[in-house]
């Protein structure tokens, strides 16, 4: 055996990727296994988004290779979307790139500004490819702990007596992944200010304002953000599109413009069909949002059934795609899950997939059909 690289022993395959191998086996095997782990839209995208890439592909040159900066068209769509929905004015020459997912964001962005030895904070709980990504790039990961005590927004005094010399960038994720809270005005104006006193990049991660939430927010908005803030966003959950891949990171010029020297190493541009079919889902109506809204409201009434099937306690006031759960006291999530996974034929995922302060929770996710979620209720109950 040819020997991997050093950066392999500190990554470990990706939950999901491991767990969904589990899965398929066991449905390989008769078994009727309702997954409600995974938040990968099932909905339709808009009409007009795939009628847009039906009709470009007899367009010329859509089958050549495009601009590592996206369609001009692309990139105005992205910032009159910012202007409608979060009061953000933005240059689509200049402080807007887009990208083949935002999760090539995370490593575009590293890539950009990490070197060997600095460190970088993360969220605890928080989605596990901020921790990977530093591990690949052999930067040290430092996590900051979240936890329902504080909203699950982060303690900046505790933050403040931490060595952070070697601290380059700071992930936030609000709404937040897994939890679903929604961060206060006063958390953005605290970010912000302590990136500029610490000269460190914070990288807002925002795919799920648009999931039950009637306050989309952007960290862009508030004072003196461009200066030490970039915001990654995608159009995989607020339009059903996740298989299409196509995300943004926006910010300052000089940021900008260091993230794509990698990404124009990294590839050749996007499919010019899928951009054209993201250029009109951008442009969708607020009836397109109503719609989501209803639809994804009716979900989470039933899985706030299903958690108390399961003495799981939520907060009904949070947003995005999942319903996090607090177990009853002295479960353990993994051991949850499984038995849940063993006796009902029910994924959900535990909550210390996203890290150690998740023990103790589980996630749902509200991507899968009523008939199913009463399926999975009946099964429980």
């Amino acid at each position: 055996m040819i020997e991997v690289a050093d950066r392999l022993k500190n990554v470990e395959e990706y939950y999901f990727s491991k767990k969904l191998k589990e899965v398929a086996f066991l449905i390989s095997q008769g078994k009727p296994i309702i997954n409600l782990g995974i938040g990968s839209p099932d909905l339709a995208p808009p009409i007009k988004a795939s009628v847009a890439l039906e009709q470009s592909l007899e367009d010329e040159g859509a089958h050549r290779y495009q601009s590592y900066q996206g369609l001009p068209e692309l990139r105005a769509a992205i910032t009159d979307f910012y202007k409608t929905h979060f009061d953000v004015n933005l240059s689509a020459q200049t402080e807007v790139l887009p990208l083949m997912g935002s999760k090539e964001g995370i490593m575009h962005i590293s890539m950009a500004f990490l070197n060997k030895g600095d460190q970088v904070l993360v969220p605890n709980p928080g989605y596990p490819t901020y921790a990977a990504v530093a591990n690949l790039l052999e930067a040290e990961t430092v996590y900051y702990n979240l936890s329902e005590e504080t909203q699950w927004e982060p303690d900046f005094i505790a933050l403040e007596r931490m060595d952070l010399e070697k601290v380059k960038i700071m992930w936030v994720n609000y709404p937040h992944m897994p939890t679903g809270a929604n961060a206060s005005n006063k958390f953005y104006d605290s970010v912000i200010a302590f990136g500029k006193r610490h000269n460190i990049l914070i990288v807002n991660d925002n795919p799920y304002s648009f999931i039950l939430n009637d306050h989309p927010k952007s960290i862009l908005r508030y004072r003196n953000a461009k200066d030490v803030c970039l915001e990654l966003n995608s159009i995989s959950k607020t339009f059903n599109m996740a298989g299409w891949r196509v995300g943004m990171v926006l910010g300052h010029f000089d940021h900008i413009s260091a993230v794509l020297k990698v990404k124009s190493n990294m590839d050749s541009g996007m499919f010019y069909g899928i951009q054209k079919g993201a250029i009109e889902a951008l442009k969708s109506s607020k009836m397109w949002f109503m719609s989501l809204k209803n639809v994804y409201e009716q979900r989470r009434k039933l899985i706030w059934e299903l958690a108390e099937a399961l003495n799981c306690t939520y907060d009904n006031s949070s947003s995005g795609l999942f319903v996090w759960a607090k177990l009853p006291p002295h479960l353990k999530s993994e051991e949850f899950t499984d038995l849940v996974l063993k006796e009902h034929s029910l994924f959900i995922t535990p909550g210390t997939v996203f890290g150690s302060q998740g023990e103790g929770y589980v996630r749902f996710s509200l991507c899968a059909e009523t008939d199913v979620i009463n399926e999975a209720i009946a099964r429980v109950k």
